[in-house]
Formats: structure tokens, sequence, C-alpha cells
């Protein structure tokens, strides 16, 4: 009966002391103990003077605070902004596209056509001012001076018939100076607004592009010749699909 009491009283003692050392070594705070622990132990970092640091960075009101918005917040980019550019002044889409690369192909798209419009015309009047000094009779040396050194040939031989025909080819050319010129402000005005859809048009996440070997196996088609297997061979699959995410364990 002693030895049963003398056990007891062991047994009390060695429960107070375990019971006693867990309590001083228990670090989880008592607003989180019944929650599913993560092993990790947790401790408030935060000084009393960033409290909700979080909460005031995503409403944008906290300057000090170290946290930033996230990238998806930004402004994104207007292709009605870049089209309109582009339609008042070539070369204004792209810079807003921050394309600068594409600035001389646009100036030289339009600016060739503009100068030979100019050019053409020029010489269209030339022509048709040399045409109607020959047909104002008598030709005289105030006349001749006031034609084109190039065109003078024309009005001392009488040549009508080629001043004609190089007035009306400078006619056409300056025609198709104008056409010329129209179509590349409007590919330029096509290229800028393109380049802003695709701006925040992002492709990684959604596309893949693998190998993948032949099978080798016999088909329906070649069931028919004896059974023969396809050859061995290497194709291109393009497998568009949506972005997948991954859990990750948070501590």
């Amino acid at each position: 009966m002693k030895m049963v009491r003398y056990l007891l009283a062991v047994c009390i003692l060695l429960g107070g002391h375990l019971v006693s050392r867990a309590q001083k070594n228990d670090t989880i705070p008592s607003y989180i103990k019944g929650k599913q622990g993560t092993g990790y132990p947790v401790a408030d970092t935060l000084g009393p003077h960033k409290k909700d640091s979080l909460r005031n960075a995503r409403k944008g009101t906290n300057t000090d605070s170290p946290y930033k918005l996230d990238s998806t917040t930004r402004k994104k980019h207007d292709p009605r902004r870049a089209t309109l550019y582009s339609t008042f002044f070539p070369g204004l889409g792209q810079i807003y596209n921050r394309k600068y690369w594409k600035l001389p192909l646009v100036y030289a798209a339009v600016g060739i056509p503009a100068y030979t419009y100019f050019y053409n015309k020029s010489w269209y009047q030339k022509c048709q001012q040399a045409l109607a000094v020959l047909l104002d009779t008598p030709l005289t040396d105030a006349k001749l001076k006031s034609v084109d050194p190039k065109l003078r040939v024309f009005l001392t031989s009488g040549d009508d018939n080629s001043l004609r025909s190089y007035r009306n080819q400078f006619r056409k050319d300056q025609d198709y100076s104008v056409i010329f010129f129209l179509l590349f402000w409007g590919l330029q005005i096509v290229d800028a607004t393109v380049d802003a859809h695709l701006m925040d048009f992002d492709v990684t996440p959604e596309l893949s592009l693998r190998l993948q070997e032949g099978s080798g196996s016999t088909g329906p088609a070649m069931a028919g010749m004896g059974g023969m297997t396809s050859p061995a061979s290497v194709g291109v699959v393009l497998d568009i699909h949506k972005a997948r995410y991954k859990r990750l364990f948070v501590p």
C-alpha cells in the first residue's frame, strides 16, 4: 500500500513538472491558439507606427510604406489615343507606343511621296508655261527667258507635242504621289493602332510550343495496306490554353 502511494506521488510530481515546462515554452500567441499551425513560430515584427501598412498601401494614403501597388493596377495603354496621334501627325503614334526605331521608316514612307508630289507639280507648271509661250506667237527673247533653260530647246524647235507629253507625264506622276502619300499615311495609322493593342497583350501564359514524336503505331489509313506502321516523324504542336497556376506553400 505504501508502494502504491509512493508511485502515485511520483507520477503527480512528474506531471506537474511537465505541465509547467510546456506553459513556459509556449510561443504561440493567444489569438491564434486552436488554429492549425504551420510549424513555424509567429512573431509580430511590425512596430506600433507600422500598423495597417498593407491596408494603407492599397489605398495609397501611406507615403512612408515600403509596399507598392501591384503592377496590374497601372494605367493601360490606350489604342484610341495612338490612333488619334498618328492621324493628326505621322510618327506621333509610334512615339506614344515607344517604338522610336520606326520613326525613320514612317518619315521616309510619308516624306518621299510628299517630295515627289512637289517636284512633279513644279515641272508640270514649267511645262504648262513653256507650252503657253510656244503657242503665243511671235516668240521673243523676253518670252524665251521666262521659260526654264531645259525646256527652251522645245520652243526653238517648235516641238509642242513633246512639251504636251512631258506635261501629261508630270501630271500623272503628281497624282501617283498623292495616292502613295495617302496610302502610307493610313498604313502608319494602322501600325500605331496594332502596336498599341499588343502592348498590353501577354501571350506567354497562353501559348506553348513543343516538339512531339510520331507514335509509329498502325493507323486506320494503314490498316488496308497490310497493317504497315506509320513512319517516325517529328511534329510541332501549338497549345492554346488558359493560364495555369501552381499552389505555393506560404509559411
